[in-house]
């Protein structure tokens, strides 16, 4: 079998073998606005072109909750987490009834395709800017794979390479800066000069998404760095995918002050202390620039009836829409026994808390920005080569990605 004719099967999907280096670029938070401001800037020429010719810019829908690990698994499983169980940062373990992180592989029902063709003999990288990621990317992964929050603790035992800091020539960078996710964009090139993987995975932080709007000097300089480093990509060889985990919106009201339904102050103060628990699947370490407010959230009944507490919390300002559990997990294909007896979803303008008392917005320097709902599903998908054979009307996913560069870009 020729290398043009082998084919990788994950998950009920098959893939082609990389034909020449395939990078896919996570880009966390690229509402697509953020591309439209730079281009109308000027700044971003190589995505200029992308965005201009036929058949390389498309518009996709992310995993709903609009949350970074359920979309940044989707993306390198190729499935929704109705298939792979990721649905939040953070949940309540059924199990053991704690809060927890979702980063921990034993949550994870599906194998990822960068550990499919690792197994079948690519070479594969990934890098993702948080650690947070790091173990749920790399599950069952024989390649390289490290993040640029601890790219100084990178080992060969454990990352499949150690000096990185040497290999990217950056010193290391603080998790909460631009330079997070340029170091992830230099690793990139780095190993594409170095190793030349078949196949790379790059995932950066909406650090600056959170804290700029899309025009802002700061967010457009972003995307001109991202776009230098993917024109030193494509020089090197590479065939390029773009997505994003989310969109990013403005979470205020005129004044610019937050714009917050405290869900659990709501429900005890109507029905009684003990008749719900609420879950924020935001939830992170990295909670500094969002505050642990985002627009989706999971209600648990308590003392209180479903259908009390749906009434109640669909009358609520800002509230956008309350769905049972069975409801929330066909529509936005969830496994409905990690989420809770209700889903809440905030409006464009909305972000979901518990209590004021357990959100800390003294660190907001700016006019709170978050995701997590429907109007932050809205993605771009972009590939520096024109994507043919297309089903008319297939709606697009961000978790498609890999397909469509490895099956559809032209070569």
């Amino acid at each position: 079998m020729t290398p043009s004719e082998r084919m990788v099967e994950v998950n009920g999907r098959r893939y082609a073998w990389p034909r020449a280096p395939v990078v896919v670029v996570c880009v966390d938070g690229c509402e697509p606005e953020y591309l439209v401001q730079a281009r109308r800037a000027g700044v971003t020429p190589w995505l200029d072109r992308l965005l201009s010719q036929p058949g390389t810019a498309w518009i996709g829908d992310s995993v709903v909750p609009s949350f970074t690990n359920p979309n940044n698994v989707s993306i390198v499983t190729g499935v929704p987490p109705s298939v792979h169980g990721i649905c939040g940062n953070y949940f309540l373990d059924p199990q053991s009834g704690r809060e927890v992180m979702m980063n921990d592989p034993a949550y994870l029902r599906a194998p990822t395709l960068l550990a499919a063709f690792a197994q079948a003999g690519a070479a594969v990288a990934a890098v993702t800017a948080k650690d947070k990621l790091r173990t749920l990317l790399g599950h069952g992964l024989r390649g390289i794979c490290f993040s640029a929050e601890k790219a100084d603790q990178a080992s060969v035992a454990e990352c499949g390479i150690d000096g990185v800091l040497e290999l990217v020539g950056r010193p290391l960078p603080s998790v909460y800066s631009a330079e997070l996710s340029e170091f992830v964009f230099a690793a990139g090139v780095a190993l594409l000069q170095a190793h030349r993987p078949d196949l790379m995975y790059l995932s950066t932080t909406d650090y600056v998404q959170h804290k700029h709007a899309p025009n802002a000097a700061q967010a457009n300089a972003f995307y001109a760095m991202m776009d230098r480093y993917l024109a030193r990509m494509e020089a090197l060889g590479a065939v390029i995918g773009i997505t994003a985990d989310h969109g990013m919106s403005a979470k205020t009201d005129a004044a610019g002050a937050p714009q917050v339904v405290y869900l659990q102050q709501v429900l005890d103060d109507a029905l009684g202390q003990n008749c719900a628990r609420v879950i924020l699947p935001i939830t992170d370490p990295y909670v500094v620039h969002h505050a642990a407010l985002g627009s989706f959230a999971t209600v648990y009944a308590g003392s209180a009836s479903v259908a009390a507490m749906a009434g109640l919390l669909a009358r609520q300002p800002g509230v956008e829409l309350v769905l049972t559990r069975a409801q929330a997990a066909e529509r936005f294909e969830l496994p409905a026994e990690r989420i809770g007896d209700l889903v809440v979803l905030g409006d464009h303008l909305t972000v979901l808390g518990t209590r004021a008392s357990d959100h800390d917005l003294s660190a907001l320097d700016v006019p709170l920005r978050s995701h997590g709902g429907i109007s932050e599903q809205k993605v771009p998908l972009l590939f520096n080569r024109p994507l043919q054979g297309l089903a008319r009307g297939r709606r697009l996913r961000n978790f498609d990605v890999f397909d469509l560069v490895l099956n559809h870009a032209r070569h």
